[in-house]
């Protein structure tokens, strides 16, 4: 058999796995290993405050294999997924992040692993033998059941979600990928991305990047999407339903967008796919992905998420949702985040971005718009950081509060410098991750003097800025 085949002779089977007791969250104090071969556990975090829990110390993720088997009339899944990671300490004992499932097997490099479950969504590793600092090694799990949500109200979006057509799709920031394989669930390890996944016949499946020819057998089609980019895990996703695809191609690259049944009404607004991208290209330097198109629900979710290559959207027809989603391609996807606290690097530029489209398409005038803004805004408006707003608040301020910031920048740097800024950080940062200190940095480095004072009062403080800062440039009337 091919290996997809025997995959999906493993999936077909129930996995029931005889767990150990579970030792409780992975302890990351230094000490030796179970085997006494002088490894240490791995942390069971990578340290961001917000969320201490997520992702996973000890190593660093290549790329994630994952396929699954999925009928929507039972909702009975099959998981099997291999994380191919470098380790970077020695290590006795390592975690993924999975919500739910019943853990079948978990293989090392093809010899069978001891795991336990700990914790919401830690899974225990222990290796046959220590896995040793600087070695590529192989983790396979095997799992099934329901997938469940995560039920987080002060989180945007669920992960693995029900469609009202009979269907399911996956959104959801800062969690959701652990909603359906495992996965070092932060966004600071980023990995390249393969999903295969079978459904019956007559469903389709939507994913990131660049699709690969299905194939059927036995009443079910198997359908496989691959992002060669690195990708951050929240940005993954899965969709299955009756889709109806639009393919096309963006300068040679694969464009390919998919409508749920009763929304093809959208496909107007996708046309201009790649205008969008044209006029982005044009502020932030190349389009940085290998493929692009939008996945398109019916569901009123209430956000659209800029998934990797691929955004999702509710049932709200706005363009200017695509512009900023697309946005995110550079901003947030390209260049992500180390940690949840510096999520204007993400959201701030992408609103602005908004702003940009309606200046050069709709002869908009942002200093108008700017300040009619700022005289209606009151001391709630203001009283929001765009920095370390605490966790659960990361998206309150830096859609609104965040596009005054970037116009401000702009006019305090000036045209040139603005571009400069724009195209640079995205160039210097390019399938990496960065921190806010970084754009400080390079804002400085490029205004050929000191900012501090300015991104003091708008970024760091929860405050109105003061008249010097409020008004630079040409705003000042």
């Amino acid at each position: 058999m091919s290996r997809a085949r025997v995959v999906w002779a493993l999936l077909a089977v129930t996995a029931v796995g005889a767990c150990t007791t579970s030792p409780g969250p992975a302890d990351p104090s230094r000490t030796p290993g179970p085997s006494g071969t002088g490894g240490l556990p791995g942390a069971a975090g990578v340290g961001d405050p917000y969320y201490p829990e997520d992702g996973n110390g000890g190593y660093d993720v290549l790329g994630y294999d994952v396929a699954i088997r999925y009928d929507p009339s039972s909702d009975e899944f099959g998981g099997d997924t291999t994380v191919t990671a470098v380790a970077s300490a020695d290590l006795s004992r390592f975690n993924l992040d999975l919500i739910g499932f019943q853990v079948g097997a978990v293989e090392i490099d093809g010899k069978p692993a001891k795991f336990a479950r700990a914790g919401v969504h830690e899974l225990v590793i222990t290796p046959p033998a220590t896995v040793t600092k600087g070695a590529t090694f192989r983790t396979r799990v095997t799992y099934s059941g329901t997938p469940e949500g995560e039920d987080d109200p002060s989180t945007d979006g669920d992960g693995w979600r029900k469609a009202r057509s009979g269907g399911v799709f996956v959104a959801g920031q800062p969690h959701s990928a652990s909603t359906w394989f495992p996965v070092n669930d932060h966004p600071s390890d980023k990995a390249t991305f393969r999903l295969t996944a079978r459904v019956p016949d007559g469903w389709s499946v939507i994913g990131n990047g660049r699709e690969e020819p299905p194939y059927s057998a036995d009443g079910w089609t198997t359908y496989t999407w691959v992002e060669a980019n690195r990708i951050a895990p929240y940005l993954t996703t899965v969709g299955i339903d009756h889709w109806t695809f639009d393919r096309s191609t963006y300068h040679g690259l694969p464009l390919v967008s998919a409508y749920a049944p009763g929304v093809e009404f959208q496909r107007a607004t996708e046309a201009r796919l790649p205008e969008v991208l044209d006029f982005l290209a044009s502020k932030f330097g190349p389009y940085p992905q290998d493929a692009a198109g939008g996945i398109f629900i019916n569901e009123d979710i209430g956000f659209a998420v800029e998934l990797q290559t691929r955004p999702i959207y509710g049932t709200e027809d706005d363009l200017g949702i695509v512009v900023h989603e697309q946005a995110h391609q550079w901003f947030g996807n390209s260049v992500s985040l180390n940690r949840w606290s510096d999520i204007c690097l993400n959201e701030c530029f992408a609103s602005y971005a908004e702003w940009l489209w309606d200046e050069a398409k709709n002869d908009t005038d942002l200093d108008e718009t700017y300040r009619q803004a700022v005289a209606k805004a009151d001391d709630a408006f203001w009283n929001r950081p765009l920095l370390d707003m605490g966790p659960g608040k990361e998206f309150t301020a830096v859609y609104d509060k965040g596009k005054l910031a970037m116009h401000a920048l702009r006019r305090t740097l000036g045209e040139a410098k603005f571009d400069q800024l724009l195209t640079r950080w995205t160039s210097e940062h390019r399938d990496g991750n960065a921190n806010w200190a970084d754009l400080e940095k390079l804002v400085n480095d490029i205004a050929g003097q000191d900012q501090t004072a300015f991104l003091t009062e708008w970024f760091h403080k929860a405050a109105k800025p003061s008249d010097r800062f409020l008004y630079p440039g040409s705003l000042r009337e």
